[in-house]
């Protein structure tokens, strides 16, 4: 059975203030049934690791360079990200894609970094509004699949987040069955490239405009492993609430 996990993107947000949330997260999941995951900024991944030490919460990076090093300003290596604390770091992101000219080549190169680093590679996949008004949402999201995942994905290091960019801080959700599409797609795709054992057992995650109020309805939709959550990540007072409803969805399974 596949772990159900609740991942945070902070994105470019947060300072110190806001890791005493995390000591609060700790305190109200240690020992949860599910994963816990929070990408916060480069800058506060060693402080967040430290903070997160002992209990049930691992961190991330949100990107990588897919070199280990080398003269590139400005960027992080996965190395880098696994030596600061970070466990996990979130690629090909829509806002990735969109505002760096990030393609699925070059995701799929970033994604090998982190495996090699031992780092779980969290890729994301998503279609346009315009891309779903023409009804290419699976050809997109099928493109991404082939192009973004490596041959060396499986289920310990890969985790596979479907995030319609339309969705994405818009308050907009798309309907169980528009998710249960995507997700049931990418499953497939995946069994029929690596095979039942390793096709069933990478997580898939939904993400775009998950709330408590709306997150009990998404996690009984089929093949949906958990969540990557945006906005509602940075405070726990948004965040610990999905979790438990994560919790509730993975105990009655």
């Amino acid at each position: 059975m596949r772990r159900k996990l609740a991942a945070g993107n902070w994105k470019m947000n947060g300072g110190k203030a806001e890791l005493d949330g995390l000591a609060t997260l700790c305190a109200e999941h240690d020992g949860a049934a599910v994963d816990i995951l929070i990408c916060p900024p480069f800058t506060l991944i060693g402080a967040a690791a430290q903070q997160a030490e002992g209990h049930a919460l691992a961190i991330g990076g949100q990107d990588c360079h897919a070199s280990e090093a080398g003269a590139h300003t400005g960027d992080i290596s996965a190395r880098m990200l696994a030596e600061a604390g970070a466990t996990a770091v979130i690629l090909g992101h829509s806002e990735r894609r969109a505002d760096h000219g990030e393609t699925s080549d070059d995701v799929r190169a970033k994604a090998r970094a982190a495996h090699a680093a031992g780092l779980i590679a969290v890729i994301c996949v998503g279609e346009s509004l315009e891309q779903r008004e023409a009804q290419n949402t699976l050809d997109i999201i099928g493109g991404q699949i082939s192009s973004s995942v490596p041959d060396t994905a499986t289920g310990e290091n890969t985790v596979i987040a479907y995030e319609p960019c339309w969705a994405i801080g818009t308050g907009l959700t798309p309907t169980s069955d528009q998710i249960g599409e995507v997700h049931d797609f990418i499953r497939t795709r995946l069994e029929k490239r690596f095979g039942a054992g390793v096709g069933r057992s990478v997580r898939l995650l939904y993400g775009g405009s998950v709330k408590p109020g709306n997150a009990a309805e998404i996690f009984t939709v089929s093949n949906v492993d958990g969540a990557l959550v945006g906005g509602a990540s940075l405070k726990v007072d948004d965040f610990s609430p999905i979790v438990s409803v994560l919790e509730g969805a993975a105990n009655a399974s």
